[in-house]
């Protein structure tokens, strides 16, 4: 299905330091897991989603970003005359993927900021956002179910999962009412990393958005919040209290990898690589016998 209407923003404006120095040159997006930049896999989930129109919102030092999506008919040509159609392959899936569009954001002045910097880009239509420290697996779509939502109702939909309380406050946390419909709820307030004991549920915000352009009026007049940055969740909750707005969640229970944290991010890697037709089946052994020695 081709979702020609919508358009995806990714914000990749951030400074990476909880990877220094790994990301002290190279974009924390461009990190690998597996064989892919992170930033890929975002791109490949809005593509298989129906988008074809992404716009990557960059911040200093992340050419490399835009270069991974452009052609190199050097090393093209190189691997033509090697004859290595395989690697050939890869490489030239990633400039043929989409119709990759590049904004500067300047100073990364928080979320609300970044997606912002795409109104030009995206005028009047619902768009998604898609952040790339979270990794949704394709097995389990969340995408098209976000925009099946945003039809029926012509309201900015936002993906929640249920978070252990002890890790409440690393979140955005959604107060949320049910619908008729099971794993869809309606918004009626959100709040920025909270305490466990100030949360109204178990249901974070992840990152994946389906907005209205209504978002881009919001986020105009919106006032730096925490850390001194413009916060799309406070953008999010005028709408959620705006009875002729209102934003729902998009409850998802499937895989989900964070790539924002180290050890989080190891684990992606582990678990991506061990479940891959190619490298799996010589990994899995590997990894039971390493585990057997800690």
């Amino acid at each position: 299905m081709s979702h020609r209407a919508f358009k995806a923003v990714i914000p990749a404006a951030g400074l990476g330091t909880r990877f220094l120095p790994a990301t002290k040159a190279m974009p924390k997006e461009m990190l690998p897991v597996v064989d892919k930049p992170a930033i890929q896999y975002v791109v490949e989930e809005a593509v298989a989603a129906g988008i074809q129109d992404v716009l990557l919102i960059i911040g200093r030092n992340k050419n490399n970003i835009a270069n991974h999506f452009d052609s190199m008919p050097e090393l093209e040509e190189n691997l033509r005359a090697k004859g290595d159609a395989e690697r050939l392959s890869k490489v030239m899936h990633s400039t043929d993927l989409a119709d990759i569009h590049l904004v500067r954001q300047g100073e990364p002045k928080g979320l609300g900021h970044a997606v912002l910097r795409g109104k030009a880009h995206v005028g009047d239509h619902p768009f998604a956002v898609l952040l790339g420290d979270d990794l949704i697996d394709e097995r389990d779509p969340l995408l098209p179910q976000m925009i099946a939502e945003y039809d029926k109702r012509g309201a900015s939909v936002i993906a929640l999962m249920e978070v252990d309380p002890e890790h409440i406050h690393m979140y955005g946390v959604a107060a949320v009412e049910p619908t008729d419909d099971d794993g869809v709820v309606r918004v009626t307030g959100l709040v920025e990393k909270p305490s466990a004991e100030d949360a109204p549920s178990n249901l974070a915000i992840i990152g994946r958005y389906v907005l209205d352009p209504a978002v881009f009026g919001v986020l105009e007049h919106t006032a730096p919040g925490k850390g001194g940055e413009i916060q799309l969740t406070d953008a999010l909750q005028e709408l959620a209290a705006d009875p002729d707005a209102g934003v729902y969640g998009v409850v998802f229970r499937g895989r989900r990898y964070d790539t924002g944290d180290k050890v989080d991010y190891i684990k992606a890697i582990v678990q991506l690589a061990s479940e891959r037709e190619d490298i799996g089946p010589a990994l899995r052994p590997w990894f039971k016998d390493f585990a057997a020695t800690l």
